[in-house]
């Protein structure tokens, strides 16, 4: 029998990360004591009452059937309060706000909603790979790359984009706090992409995990607080150091909300019902746009990671600038090193890992990632092996 891949799969391209374990798992077996910081997975804990909660909630047996799609009423609620709070904005819980199982499944979704064969898709890069290939190409859409450079502050350049590209354009994501950059927007750029995406009648898809993953009382924006014609993905994975229990929201343009849900009723039947309870349990403690104490307390540990890892990295000579937001650093590879996986290889042998900038897109080259999801003590002794080869 002769089984063929669909055409969308094989215009996937060669997954850089498949490289990477190899090379791990060669040193494990060495006996290589192995650092990683590569993986954008907090290794914190999930905030107690928050756990405490879901404990509680799936005891209940109203809350081990299956859920709905669109995500439970009161959890649609929870999701407008937090919003109120958070940004001063009001949303229809019954139409402007949607469930997601994570906020993968809400940016790939989105695009099975709207995207037909051909369509322009404008993507950042390097950027979330989901965004190209998960969404875009999987619906036999065209990712028309939109470089992310340091001239330009990990921006978009909305004035290198030509006329006819914007006409063709059906929609837009955009990330800001940035993976993997760690770059932010401010609500001016926000308004200036706001208007053009409007002027040349295409949405966008505000993807904004890390929201509340901003150090030095940052607070983050988000679009809709510029205009509300878009829609934002938001989860509880970064937020309440989440990840595996795969809860989000999709909030926004009612239109768009109503695609998103259309597809969702087709191929799943909604994130666990005691899932959501917990996590309304978190976001019923924002009283403010500041964070609660849940939060506060997690941010303050990523950022006494960050500094030291700054400063480790400028001490031996390694010029790296200080991120406000996400718990990234993006920083160029010494100029002794041809790219950017060459380099990686070389620290996997020291037992360090991180992650290339190519993993993000083409645009990363020249670039790496490290990731601050390891204690301090474990941070200074990969900097210590780092001195080694730098």
């Amino acid at each position: 029998m002769n089984i063929k891949y669909a055409e969308r799969i094989d215009r996937l391209p060669k997954y850089i990360f498949a490289a990477i374990e190899e090379l791990k798992e060669q040193k494990r077996k060495e006996g290589v004591d192995l650092i990683p910081l590569g993986i954008g997975d907090p290794d914190l804990p999930t905030p107690g009452l928050i756990v405490e909660e879901m404990i509680k909630q799936v005891k209940d047996p109203k809350n081990q059937n299956y859920p709905t799609s669109m995500g439970e009423e009161d959890y649609r609620e929870a999701v407008a309060r937090w919003n109120k709070v958070r940004y001063g904005l009001d949303f229809n819980p019954a139409t402007e706000i949607s469930h997601v199982i994570g906020g993968k499944e809400g940016v790939a979704n989105i695009a099975r909603a709207f995207i037909n064969p051909g369509d322009l898709v404008l993507c950042p890069n390097p950027g979330y790979p989901v965004y190209e290939n998960g969404a875009t190409k999987f619906c036999d859409g065209y990712p028309y790359l939109m470089p992310l450079t340091k001239e330009n502050e990990f921006l978009p350049d909305l004035d290198a984009l030509d006329s006819a590209t914007l006409k063709k354009a059906k929609m837009m994501y955009l990330n800001y706090p940035n993976n993997p950059t760690g770059a932010i927007a401010s609500k001016e750029y926000l308004k200036k992409v706001a208007d053009l995406a409007e002027d040349n009648n295409f949405f966008i898809v505000f993807d904004n995990p890390y929201s509340e993953f901003t150090f030095d009382d940052y607070i983050a924006p988000t679009l809709l607080q510029i205009s509300q014609n878009h829609v934002e993905i938001n989860s509880s994975s970064k937020m309440f150091n989440m990840t595996g229990f795969r809860c989000g929201w999709a909030v926004g343009n009612a239109e768009i909300i109503a695609g998103l849900r259309k597809v969702k009723s087709q191929i799943d039947s909604g994130g666990s019902i005691f899932v959501q309870k917990a996590v309304i349990k978190g976001l019923n403690e924002y009283k403010s746009e500041k964070k609660p104490e849940i939060v506060a307390k997690s941010m303050k540990i990523y950022e006494e990671r960050r500094n030291v890892l700054i400063k480790g990295l400028n001490d031996m000579g390694w010029h790296t600038e200080t991120p406000k937001a996400t718990f990234y650093v993006w920083t160029a590879i010494p100029k002794s090193e041809k790219t950017s996986m060459d380099f990686v290889k070389k620290l996997i042998n020291i037992g360090v890992i991180i992650t290339p900038g190519t993993g993000f897109g083409e645009y990363g080259e020249g670039f790496v990632r490290f990731a601050l999801t390891q204690p301090v003590d474990k941070i200074k002794e990969a900097l210590e092996r780092i001195k080694t080869i730098i």
